[in-house]
């Protein structure tokens, strides 16, 4: 009966081959959006809370550094741990994990900024809040993309799978779009802080009442999810590279985690020749975007003048994010899939994209400029990432792909564990030495591309065999 058709799939109730119903899909979505938005919500007020206390913008690029660490490590085991204890769970505690650092976090700002507690205890205490996210928060995506994976049948789940990886991308959006609404008059410069937890909150509520305990009929693993700082969706999902027959064999064990295919493959090696000069280019160029997002909120408060009256700088530094996100979007959403662009030409594009746009950004004075520049640099970094994802993808074979998935996202969250520090540091120090670091990190990759990657063609080609 495996290859009987199916022609009333369609009309098949939840609970036989038609997947995840539409309520559910759109739950496990806003759990992954309100994620995204709270942290880029966040992103937008932190320079001009800084400023209003006083801190140097370095450290409060650092104060994210301990978060984002965390999540590298951490992702890896919450995902491995969702196949074993459900996904539910998983995604219920990065929820909880999320608002609760939120909450804290709006709370040690908010004393902070009353003049409560000095400026140092202040950040010390909201790096450790933080935390919380990059340790309990990253419980939640690999969940909620290995739940889709693993309920969803093989002609359906490309696109129940994009459909919740752009949820990243479209809360990069809404967050910088809310943050300046969300700025109460009693909460100030932390209201949405204290918003998106309660957002969060009703996020969970919802998930526990509306979402049934899982019981996997496909398997599928958690991967480990970039870190939503940068806001790409350019990780690959949960792995749906099952043996063809996959579909109709009994439902795994809960704890079963390696397709038999899987653990046949040998150890793929971060030297491997085959995915280092991909690996090496993600580094470089995750760098370059890092930098960029981590100058562009001081950037914005200095060029405009805003130093001096932190509580206006929210509004257009949300503008510069938002701008940025929607051209991310654009080249994930449209240029690629319209053009068919493939992994080295993405790769290359987007870095040429990414000089200019940081050329114009590093010069412009006014927020139409800044914003123009941003988005343009915004563009080829959404270019550029899932070029370099998707080379990696197709240097290897099929058995080696949860494997190299990892090592991408790895390198995707190691780009934000002090990148935007450093970035802050030079910029600090220059305008220009920040932005030629910027620069230098591009070319780099250019010259790497253009060298020693594998062209599409070939690419492909390997793919086929």
């Amino acid at each position: 009966m495996a290859d009987a058709p199916e022609p009333v799939t369609r009309s098949i109730p939840e609970g036989a081959h038609s997947g995840i119903s539409r309520e559910r899909l759109a739950l496990l979505f806003t759990v992954m959006l309100v994620t995204a938005a709270g942290n880029t919500a966040m992103q937008s007020v932190m320079p001009s809370i800084g400023t209003a206390m006083g801190v140097a913008d370095v450290w409060i690029s650092l104060a994210y550094s301990w978060s984002a660490l965390l999540w590298v490590l951490f992702a890896p085991f919450w995902a491995r741990r969702s196949d074993r204890r459900g996904r539910k769970s998983m995604m219920a505690l990065g929820l909880f994990g999320f608002a609760l650092s939120m909450c804290l976090c709006g709370i040690v700002l908010w004393i902070g900024l009353a003049g409560l507690i000095p400026a140092l205890a202040t950040l010390l205490l909201f790096a450790l809040c933080r935390s919380l996210f990059g340790l309990l928060g990253s419980a939640a995506p690999p969940a909620v993309q290995a739940y889709v994976a693993s309920r969803t049948p093989r002609e359906k789940r490309t696109e129940a799978l994009s459909l919740i990886s752009s949820s990243f991308g479209l809360g990069t959006v809404i967050g910088p779009a809310l943050a300046p609404l969300l700025i109460f008059p009693v909460a100030g410069l932390t209201g949405p802080f204290f918003a998106f937890a309660a957002i969060s909150i009703a996020a969970l509520i919802a998930l526990r009442l509306r979402l049934p305990n899982d019981e996997p009929r496909f398997e599928a693993r958690g991967l480990a999810f970039d870190a939503p700082y940068g806001g790409s969706g350019a990780g690959r999902h949960a792995s749906d590279e099952e043996d063809e027959d996959a579909d109709d064999a009994p439902p795994p064990r809960m704890g079963q985690q390696l397709t038999a295919e899987a653990s046949l493959a040998p150890d793929l090696k971060w030297t491997d020749p085959r995915i280092r000069p991909w690996l090496l280019s993600g580094l470089l160029g995750g760098h370059a975007q890092a930098m960029m997002l981590g100058i562009a909120g001081f950037l914005v408060l200095d060029r405009l003048g805003l130093r001096d009256d932190p509580t206006a700088g929210a509004g257009p530094v949300s503008i510069v994010l938002m701008m940025g996100a929607v051209a991310t979007l654009l080249a994930q959403w449209g240029l690629i899939p319209v053009m068919h662009l493939g992994p080295r030409i993405s790769t290359l594009s987007g870095m040429v994209l990414g000089v200019v746009g940081a050329v114009v950004f590093g010069t412009a004075t006014e927020l139409h400029g800044i914003a123009l520049g941003f988005a343009i640099a915004s563009l080829g970094f959404g270019l550029f990432r899932p070029g370099f994802t998707a080379g990696a993808s197709l240097s290897v074979s099929r058995p080696e792909q949860g494997q190299v998935s990892g090592k991408v996202a790895s390198i995707n969250g190691a780009s934000y564990v002090y990148a935007p520090a450093l970035g802050v540091w030079l910029y600090g120090h220059s305008d220009w030495l920040g932005f030629a670091a910027i620069i230098g990190f591009c070319i780099a990759v250019m010259v790497i591309g253009w060298t020693r990657l594998d062209s599409d063609t070939v690419l492909m080609a390997r793919a086929e065999d």
